[in-house]
């Protein structure tokens, strides 16, 4: 395999991936690099097709970063509706100030320099330096990870950090074009080389190694996440949810908007607070920075008690 001769393998895969490449829209031609980073950082733990109902809202309200690094975090964490785990818009915020104050407004596209942004890790900086500006460089989620595994080395990936699997997939990087390689191999792990793979489907199959042997991946169910109903998670999206609707409120009025006791909207707000998610002025509870809540701050808490429940349910980390 090489950068000047791609492999028939390069081209089966640019192949099933040509038709899915405008499909979210992140990936639409000449989509400046702070978008993908928004894009990115987005992903993070959330499923492609709700952050695409996001996406282009986010923008129009933040079309650049320097409007994103200007506004409160109470106006990020209002677009943010819908994504849940509200730390991510907290450290995609702090990251556009840095890039405005450290970078003079551009993002950086070294993956080294990109990974000393808040919230962003070596995958998110992969991808970003690879996406938005054709860095040579791997991406490796736990789809390009499993796809590589497999059809490379004919077996399982074992270790979230196996050395092998990086080496193999840098082989298998298509060097000319990394930003849509990333991404096929990603769809491809999502839709079809999942943890019980579809070989039948696969427009690698004729090269897989794991394939040829004869293994058909994982059969075991994968471990799932603690019940979100009733969680802290839930808890503390309730809040923020109840929060957007209103500038302010007290504990007992947050209780009775969200349908939990008081103890435990007191501890998710210890919480809240310490991720910098909400901010609390004596008995007043706000998403920060919002100038539009002093007056509202001097209001007896009875006056949070009308708090509707709409989109209470939405996850939160």
């Amino acid at each position: 395999m090489t950068a000047r001769e791609p492999s028939p393998l390069r081209r089966a895969l640019r192949a099933w991936y040509r038709p899915r490449r405008e499909r979210y829209p992140w990936r639409r031609n000449g989509i400046e690099p702070y978008a993908i980073l928004v894009s990115e950082v987005m992903l993070q733990q959330t499923q492609a097709a709700r952050v695409a109902s996001a996406f282009d809202g986010f923008l129009g309200r933040f079309p650049d970063v320097s409007s994103l690094a200007a506004a409160s975090r109470g106006d990020v964490l209002r677009a943010w509706s819908g994504l849940g785990y509200h730390r991510r818009a907290v450290a995609l915020h702090e990251a556009a100030r840095t890039v405005v104050r450290e970078h003079g407004g551009s993002v950086p596209r070294d993956p080294r320099v990109l990974q000393q942004l808040p919230g962003v890790g070596p995958y998110t900086a992969s991808a970003v330096a690879a996406i938005a500006f054709g860095r040579p460089v791997v991406a490796m989620d736990v789809n390009v990870r499993r796809v590589t595994s497999r059809v490379l080395l004919g077996r399982e990936p074992e270790h979230r950090d196996d050395p092998r699997v990086e080496a193999a997939a840098r082989v298998l990087l298509d060097r000319r074009d990394p930003a849509a390689w990333n991404q096929a191999m990603m769809d491809l792990g999502r839709e079809v080389c999942r943890p019980t793979p579809r070989c039948d489907v696969c427009p690698l199959e004729r090269w897989c190694r794991s394939r040829g042997a004869g293994r058909a991946g994982r059969t075991t169910a994968v471990q799932k996440q603690p019940p979100f109903e009733r969680s802290n998670r839930q808890v503390r999206g309730r809040i923020v949810a109840a929060l957007r609707e209103r500038p302010s409120a007290g504990v007992s009025g947050l209780a009775t908007a969200t349908g939990f006791g008081v103890a435990r909207i007191e501890s998710a707000v210890v919480g809240l607070v310490r991720d910098g998610i909400v901010e609390r002025r004596g008995r007043s509870i706000r998403l920060p920075g919002d100038r539009s809540v002093e007056r509202s701050d001097q209001e007896p808490e009875r006056s949070s008690d009308s708090i509707s429940l709409s989109a209470a349910t939405r996850p939160e980390g």
